[in-house]
């Protein structure tokens, strides 16, 4: 197994590879870059080889099957499975009670926050000998959610590293993170993997067909989790009404909307919000469209879209509405990202904004 498993991002793992095989891996590192690139993954991988009985005469690698490298995925199971339990309880007390980390930690967010509850026993367990491992690992995922009164706590932890154990923060932006907290780690980052990485990936592990590999690749923008979980046709029937409202919207220049093609449009926004707990879903894939719509009408065609398969209707419908139309659409489905999480008729935000631009258009 080893890091010859890992995907993409290869000058982020040459540089792991190097800091192994010296001896100098930091104390506290810094993972940032796009969701679903590897961030995580190396993370844990690196955790594994920290403290691998068989990492080989160069020192860079791991066995992936000695009893350390079998119980850190344990470790990270076991994690994973408490955070969900945890994320059940209503209560904010008993959310936090109990609290203990393994040799081999994984932090996440239990609310919108890391919870100064969870520092606090970082802190306590960074300091602490390992239990059966040479070298704790503590792996902070979505580093950015950490509440602002646990990051003093943090940083304390930063400023005074303790000696046997390893400290990884992983985050979308490194911007997100206090400055005094960046500074304190070697920072390394991760791109959105190629293509042909994410194309093999599809075909050998997904057995995906030729017809549906552009698309999917597209889709996955990069992501290895994404490609590895993609359910392209529950994308296909996501994006249907989002293509029968522009269909509708896209009519020629003067052509007026009767009361039979108003009545199909209110049927189609009332599709789009019917499931409100599917609707940050809906809204990105609307927004896939309109980032597609504007990137033909600047002339970028085939090169960045998402929706290749459709890449004709594209262009028509970028011709017949236009870069102002596209902007109002665009800030249509803002508002409703904003409203998202208040006791708002999402419909409604759709209606107007589809009313304001065949407004704007003079089809009223």
């Amino acid at each position: 197994m080893g890091f010859d498993s890992f995907l993409g991002n290869a000058k982020a793992l040459q540089t792991i590879r190097e800091l192994l095989a010296r001896g100098r891996v930091p104390g506290s590192l810094l993972f940032t870059g796009p969701e679903g690139v590897g961030k995580k993954t190396l993370a844990l991988m690196l955790a594994k080889a920290l403290n691998c009985e068989r990492r080989g005469p160069a020192g860079d690698d791991f066995c992936g099957e000695c009893e350390r490298c079998r119980k850190t995925d344990e470790f990270v199971a076991s994690a994973t499975e408490d955070l969900a339990r945890r994320r059940e309880i209503t209560d904010p007390q008993k959310r936090v009670e109990g609290l203990v980390y393994f040799d081999v930690q994984l932090i996440e967010p239990l609310t919108r926050y890391i919870l100064i509850e969870q520092v606090r026993q970082l802190r306590t367990t960074a300091y602490s000998h390992p239990f059966n491992f040479p070298r704790r690992v503590l792996i902070v995922d979505q580093a950015q959610s950490i509440h602002w009164q646990a990051a003093d706590l943090l940083l304390k932890v930063l400023e005074e590293p303790p000696e046997t154990t390893t400290l990884i923060l992983v985050c979308p932006n490194a911007n997100e993170l206090r400055p005094t907290i960046r500074s304190r780690c070697f920072a390394l980052q991760f791109a959105p993997v190629d293509e042909t990485v994410i194309e093999r990936l599809l075909v050998e592990e997904r057995g995906m067909g030729k017809a549906e590999l552009a698309l999917a690749v597209r889709v996955a923008n990069g992501s290895i989790a994404l490609a590895k979980s993609l359910d392209l046709k529950a994308y296909l029937e996501e994006r249907r009404p989002w293509l029968t409202l522009l269909d509708a919207i896209a009519r020629p220049s003067g052509a007026s909307i009767g009361p039979q093609q108003w009545k199909n449009l209110f049927d189609t926004t009332k599709q789009l919000a019917a499931d409100r707990s599917h609707i940050e879903t809906t809204l990105k894939t609307g927004s896939l469209l309109l980032r597609d719509l504007m990137l033909v009408h600047v002339g970028d065609g085939s090169k960045s879209v998402t929706n290749i398969d459709i890449l004709p209707r594209l262009k028509t419908w970028s011709e017949t509405i236009g870069m102002d139309g596209i902007r109002k659409l665009a800030e249509g489905i803002e508002d409703s990202y904003r409203l998202q999480n208040r006791n708002v008729n999402q419909q409604l935000t759709f209606d107007s904004m589809v009313a304001e631009l065949l407004s704007a258009q003079a089809r009223i």
